[in-house]
């Protein structure tokens, strides 16, 4: 396993202490890539922030070495296909942006928060008839963000079952590069398919609203609508499940899940994704280091969350904190472009889940519950739990 996935033994939720040292000794340390290149890994939160934001460094695929073994579909960097604005620089990637960023309207965000209210009411329902134990994963972190991108995107919700699975498939870090490359083809001929759909019969849903634009042609969008469905599922369910296993062992911060900013706080925690990587354009000094011209840089993502310089106490989960700063949803041009999405729908269910089932706990032993350090995103493929059948 990977230093960047590993997490400390015994605490599912605290990354490798190896990261920490190299925080405090050296911030900018040699990294050598699975492929054999000699790069570099960032662990503290000022280089990280400004490596996601300074220019010289790049996110072009092409350019990139993957500091994780079996995650991409290829084992040798490759040019990103029409559309995958996430590994692209500007001009081409601010082009893409700004399309998408007219879709996140606040009318349809507003709208999207009542409906997440609901489905997770739906969800909350449905627990409470069938009874515990029950496992959270499948009956309430996975159907919330599953119904609501379904809907936001206006994929079919018979398909939604088939998109988690196979978008599993891609994260997955023991699957052939081949079986993944096929698994994408899949899915974006789905998606293809989807959108000739939506341009004879529109309706007010995301991609409708770009296949009724003139700007993208029938490949950008299949790969953008592949991109936007993958990225809103396996994320969020992973930061609600995880966060309400989190929170059963810190009850004591559960009263504070209302207040403004508690989401911030855990995903700051949990960090579920372990890198974002960076291509160096130029010879620069990074830190007191010299990094070379095509050099890849990885940031860590948990351990720039994790850093004592930012954050007082920083392997403490306390929502009371103001967490601004974090780097979970990335910084910089490639922020994550529905990170506030994702936000409502951990601020909408995970105090819900509390208030219905006060007294939610694990049904089985910790050293029980299955946790997906396996996977490129971080989280549970299962989450056991039970209440006191009278709350």
């Amino acid at each position: 396993m990977s230093l960047l996935t590993q997490r400390q033994a015994g605490c599912p939720f605290d990354p490798a202490p190896e990261l920490a040292r190299l925080r405090a000794e050296e911030p900018v340390s040699p990294l050598t890539y699975p492929d054999g290149h000699e790069g570099w890994l960032v662990t503290s939160h000022a280089l990280a922030r400004e490596v996601l934001s300074d220019p010289r460094f790049s996110h072009k695929a092409e350019l990139l070495h993957n500091p994780l073994t079996g995650v991409g579909i290829s084992d040798k960097p490759q040019p990103a296909p029409p559309g995958a604005f996430t590994a692209m620089d500007p001009p081409e990637h601010t082009r893409y942006r700004q399309l998408l960023t007219g879709q996140f309207t606040v009318r349809r965000m507003r709208r999207l928060t009542e409906r997440i209210k609901a489905v997770t009411a739906e969800r909350l329902d449905a627990m409470q008839e069938e009874g515990p134990p029950v496992d959270l994963v499948q009956a309430f972190a996975v159907p919330i963000p599953g119904q609501v991108m379904c809907e936001l995107l206006g994929v079919p919700e018979s398909d939604r079952s088939r998109f988690y699975d196979e978008m599993a498939v891609l994260g997955r870090m023991d699957v052939s590069p081949e079986d993944k490359a096929a698994t994408f083809m899949s899915l974006r001929g789905y998606v293809a398919e989807l959108i000739q759909d939506k341009r004879a019969n529109p309706t007010d849903d995301m991609l409708s609203g770009l296949a009724g634009s003139s700007d993208l042609t029938d490949d950008e969008l299949a790969t953008i609508g592949f991109i936007l469905v993958g990225a809103g599922l396996d994320t969020t369910a992973n930061m609600i499940s995880l966060g309400a296993y989190a929170l059963m062992g810190h009850r004591d911060q559960i009263p504070a899940l209302r207040r403004r900013g508690a989401a911030e706080e855990l995903l700051r925690y949990l960090s579920i994704i372990p890198a974002s990587v960076r291509a160096a354009l130029e010879d620069l000094e990074l830190g007191g280091v010299q990094i070379k011209a095509g050099q890849s840089v990885t940031v860590s993502i948990p351990a720039a969350n994790r850093d004592p310089q930012h954050f007082a106490e920083p392997d403490t989960l306390d929502l009371h904190r103001s967490a601004s700063g974090h780097v979970a949803f990335g910084h910089g041009i490639h922020q994550c472009l529905g990170q506030q999405l994702a936000r409502v729908e951990m601020e909408v269910a995970l105090p819900a889940l509390f208030d219905r089932f006060p007294t939610l706990r694990l049904a089985v032993p910790e050293e029980e519950v299955p946790l997906r350090d396996d996977m490129l995103i971080y989280g549970l493929y299962g989450l056991p739990v039970t209440w006191d059948p009278t709350s």
